[in-house]
């Protein structure tokens, strides 16, 4: 090869790999498909793409795994999966809060998402019921709450027998006049809120967000006394000064973990799931449009990128720096 061609040659390969860093791939210092978890639940099925298609535009190779929300942890702790974006905390067992005190799972931060759990009415019953949402109000109009079936007592629906009774067991530990209902599904569920809204119902309900049902319908929330870890034993907090086990429920948080040897194998990739964010009104409506109107997952979260490139394209750029 002629020197001409030689530096011809050094020439297009120092441009190509200009080129290639500025563009990103490079960056993805391994090769290797990063895994992400799949749970249960719509939303995490959210957020999980949202991840991999935006780590796929910064050149890195994804798998998407389905695993328990459970049995998950053990599989990161053992690197045979790498990211999980949407980790709530008040189910997970065991294993994850040892495997992050060992060291074998980092936490990453927060997703952005504002869990809630707790009794829900539509405003309309604040008409009905004034000085709501406080829960001294609740209690002194629980008959607003009323049917045929528990009057005088205000009617609370809860969650399904099999999902746990803690509405139905800070009733009666607080003496609250209400009577707990068991609803038969979250499908029934929903279909009773939908009703009662139409026809400007009675109604109170457990319920939780994100859901898509707030992207449809506005909901309240009671104040209910703050959850305190020593309830069980200290009078003070809860409805009652008297009593024990009248505390309100404990919150979750939401966030993003991933296996120990992620950032030294793709550090590109932790910076972006690092800056990542989702909050509820973004899953809320998400949510609405695959759980509801029956669209495909992977058509909106496209569809989501697509229109919302100002949000995720500096995480994106983070993970080029």
């Amino acid at each position: 090869m002629s020197y001409t061609s030689l530096k011809s040659a050094v020439a297009g390969a120092a441009m190509l790999l200009a080129s290639a860093t500025m563009s990103g791939p490079l960056l993805a210092q391994s090769s290797d498909p990063i895994k992400i978890s799949i749970n249960e639940w719509t939303g995490q099925h959210i957020s999980a793409h949202i991840a991999g298609e935006l780590l796929k535009k910064a050149g890195f190779n994804v798998e998407y795994v389905t695993a328990g929300a459970v049995p998950q942890f053990a599989a990161i702790a053992q690197g045979n999966l790498h990211l999980q974006p949407e980790v709530w905390d008040n189910n997970v067992g065991d294993i994850y809060p040892k495997a992050v005190e060992a060291g074998d799972i980092v936490q990453v931060g927060e997703l952005g998402l504002a869990p809630r759990e707790g009794w829900i009415y539509p405003p309309y019953m604040e008409e009905k019921c004034p000085g709501l949402p406080a829960a001294d109000a609740l209690i002194k109009c629980a008959q607003a709450f009323g049917s045929a079936e528990t009057f005088p007592k205000g009617r609370l629906i809860t969650y399904p027998a099999d999902w746990g009774t803690r509405s139905k067991d800070l009733v009666e530990n607080a003496g609250l006049p209400l009577m707990p209902v068991a609803g038969g599904s979250e499908g029934a569920m929903i279909a009773e809120l939908k009703s009662a809204y139409a026809a400007k119902q009675p109604m109170l309900m457990m319920f939780w967000a994100p859901h898509w049902i707030h992207a449809e319908l506005k909901f309240n929330w009671i104040d209910l006394p703050e959850a305190a870890p020593d309830c069980d034993t200290n009078p003070a907090p809860g409805f009652d000064a008297n009593k024990t086990n009248d505390c309100g429920f404990a919150q979750a948080s939401i966030g993003k973990i991933v296996w120990k040897g992620f950032k030294d194998k793709w550090p590109g990739a932790y910076k972006l799931v690092e800056a990542m964010k989702i909050d509820n009104e973004t899953q809320n409506l998400m949510m609405l449009e695959i759980d509801n109107k029956g669209r495909k997952l992977e058509e909106v979260v496209a569809e989501w990128i697509s229109n919302n490139e100002a949000t995720w394209k500096p995480w994106v750029d983070a993970a080029k720096m």
